[in-house]
């Protein structure tokens, strides 16, 4: 007799073996119409799983009203429409043979292997997708067949597909006691599909499902297997969802960072230099620059001390700090010593005895840095310490290296060589809270001067069931405590995740959303106690014995190339005027003013300001398109009466008329103080309060 716990607690028991439907019936009619699934001991499952002892239930549901829909929601939905899909393109082209169909973030694939000479294309979506709608209109019941895994295979090897059957012997081999199919329908009359599952109750309950791209893949992923098309669609509860996340993706691609980077001449991707390497232009340095001089006035005043180190480091050095040879295929391969390799070139030494022996330790070499921080640990242990030196905060924008594979790079979100604001902070047990309270006070005057309010922030504990955690546990306890107490004090909530935190020590994260929505991991802070031990950290205790410092990482940043490119994207490209890389555009209105212009403009490069003045012949309206393009904050457009009264006519970006006219040096003024103070269009508001 199963009794069933539900998230608040309560219990309802059964006589005998029930499913999630009897479940959600039990508790009212309403429930059972609308679920779309379970968890049931962590598990996602169907409504038709059999429950046959205790256990922790709690129903999927779809989201009401303006709620967000969960993940395990979505996660059903896209994996029941992934089969609606497969069976829209086996209709439209019959000899195609359906490989593997999993949800991915926002949406789901299906690869596909077609006949010779047959092709999908986005030409092709509108007829496939007037299907997939016939499908789910339709309402038809998800239906599952269970076979033995012998009955199973001999239905596969009948119906001479290899690749379900290759599917079908991985899950055997991972412990699968029989196969299962779902029919959209009637078994054995209705399109049915191997699958372990679970899915909605019936193809209705998608809602709405559109197809989105196609791609090549290869089967498993190699390149010298069977080659496959991918195609992507995505799913969600309701057609207004749909359109919502279509006029995002839109709108995501008018903020491309690539493209805006392009237009404003931020940075550049040469394929002489090499992928996923950024070549910073002019004005992208000068991005890059000001918020480097912004978060190096903060680490001032809170005690930082300012560090250079090297690109590349010994073996030895990432040999004891575990980064080599255990993340080896993240990293460039190692630099071996001239004459050693000399040595073994002439020993006959193959390519495989060469990666042995540097695995082994047994040849020297140098690595290009893929972590700043066992260099940082070298500084702090160059000289002894005593605790009244700690904490010590060693702070460096420092450049490392990590050889992401081609296909999964994206210009500057995801690169191979990338600058961190990185800092390392050495400090005793009893520091731990107030130092990392110091990393998150920085990480808010970060999100406040940014404009950016909406974010999430996730303390990572370990999961007590798992062994990949090394150190005393004692330790964990401590630094679990110090994390969770810091974001108490942080002034607003948090969410704590058990498993996410690194195999060494508790992290916080901070999950940005920007202007249109999109969720973003920028900035984290770390506590470790693994590197102090692997290197032998040290410091002189008040009792005159050795202790050992605890380490915290932080980068509030995270990546530089990775934080540009989201502001770029959250802002697309209309920087706040502290930040843009040009602030201010002067505009004569005809040749007449040109002489005015020049004394404008000149008073502005005086003050400080990056300005420019287009005096070119072209008419004034192209001049202010141009400007507009290029997002450059505010335009002085002059002529003959602005000369005379020394003023100065204002137009800020993204309003298209002038503001009215002041002062030239009263606009300096108002410019230098909205630059100085870091805020966002102040200028406006202070000289024209009434527009």
């Amino acid at each position: 007799m199963p009794t069933l716990t539900l998230p608040d607690g309560s219990q309802r028991s059964f006589d005998g073996p029930t499913t999630p439907l009897e479940l959600a019936a039990d508790i009212g009619p309403g429930l059972a119409k609308a679920a779309l699934g379970a968890r049931v001991n962590s598990e996602l499952v169907g409504l038709d799983f059999a429950i046959t002892e205790d256990a922790d239930v709690s129903l999927v549901t779809p989201p009401r009203g303006k709620d967000e829909c969960s993940d395990d929601a979505l996660w059903l939905i896209r994996h029941s429409a992934a089969h609606v899909m497969a069976e829209a393109i086996q209709s439209v082209f019959p000899g195609a043979m359906l490989v593997y169909g999993p949800p991915v973030e926002n949406g789901f694939y299906y690869d596909i292997a077609l006949p010779d000479g047959v092709s999908i294309s986005t030409d092709d979506f509108e007829r496939i997708e007037t299907i997939m709608d016939e499908i789910i209109k339709s309402d038809r019941p998800f239906t599952r067949c269970d076979l033995s895994t012998v009955e199973g295979l001999k239905r596969l090897e009948s119906e001479g597909s290899k690749y379900k059957l290759d599917n079908a012997t991985r899950a055997i081999d991972g412990g699968a006691e029989s196969l299962s199919w779902y029919a959209t329908g009637t078994t054995g009359e209705d399109w049915d599909d191997l699958c372990a599952g679970p899915h909605v109750p019936s193809t209705g309950r998608i809602g709405a499902a559109k197809m989105m791209s196609v791609a090549a893949s290869y089967w498993h992923g190699d390149a010298n297997s069977d080659h496959l098309t991918r195609v992507y669609g995505t799913a969600f509860p309701d057609k207004k969802r749909l359109a919502a996340h279509l006029g995002q993706l839109e709108e995501a691609r008018k903020r491309d960072h690539r493209v805006i980077g392009r237009k404003l001449g931020l940075f550049k991707i040469d394929e002489m230099v090499g992928q996923g390497l950024i070549l910073w232009t002019p004005n992208g340095a000068v991005v890059r620059q000001e918020l480097q001089d912004f978060i190096s006035t903060e680490l001032t005043r809170q005690g930082y001390q300012q560090v250079f180190t090297p690109h590349i480091g010994k073996l030895d050095l990432f040999r004891t700090s575990g980064h080599f040879p255990y993340y080896q295929d993240s990293q460039f391969p190692p630099i071996v010593d001239p004459d050693a390799m000399a040595v073994m070139v002439d020993e006959g030494c193959t390519c495989g005895e060469l990666s042995n022996r540097l695995q082994e330790g047994d040849v020297d070499g140098y690595l290009l840095k893929p972590m700043n921080c066992p260099m940082h640990i070298r500084i702090f242990a160059s000289e002894p310490r005593s605790y009244r030196d700690l904490p010590v905060r060693l702070a460096e924008f420092g450049t490392v290296y990590r050889y992401e594979q081609s296909g999964e790079l994206g210009g500057m979100l995801r690169v191979r060589g990338f600058t961190q604001d990185d800092a390392h902070l050495f400090c005793t047990e009893d520091q731990i809270q107030q130092e990392i309270s110091g990393c998150l006070e920085l990480v808010q005057i970060i999100f406040k001067t940014l404009g950016i309010e909406s974010y999430d922030i996730r303390v990572g504990l370990r999961d007590p069931d798992s062994s990949k955690y090394v150190g005393d546990p004692a330790n964990w306890d401590l630094a679990e405590a110090a994390c969770k107490a810091a974001a108490d004090a942080f002034g607003t909530s948090w969410n704590a995740e058990p498993g996410e935190a690194a195999f060494y020590g508790p992290k916080i994260d901070f999950i940005v959303k920007d202007a249109i929505g999109r969720s973003w991991q920028l900035g984290t802070v770390q506590v470790d106690y693994n590197l102090p031990e692997r290197f032998d950290l040290s410091y002189i205790g008040s009792d005159n014995a050795s202790h050992r410092p605890v380490m915290i990482h932080r980068a509030p940043f995270g990546s530089m190339e990775r934080f540009i490119g989201f502001l770029i994207e959250h802002f697309a490209g209309a920087f706040p005027a502290w930040l843009a890389p040009e602030q201010v555009r002067v505009l004569p209105v005809s040749e007449k003013s040109a002489e005015y212009a020049k004394t404008v403009h000149d008073a502005l490069l005086a003050s400080g300001r990056r300005t420019t003045l287009d005096d070119s012949n072209e008419r004034l309206q192209a001049r202010i398109r141009l400007a507009a393009e290029q997002r450059i904050p505010y335009l002085l457009i002059v002529g003959p009466r602005d000369a005379e009264a020394g003023t100065v006519s204002v137009r800020a970006r993204g309003i298209e008329k002038d503001l009215g006219a002041v002062a030239m040096d009263t606009f300096v003024e108002a410019l230098n103080t909205e630059v100085n103070t870091r805020s966002n269009g102040g200028l406006a508001e202070q000289l024209f309060p009434s527009t």
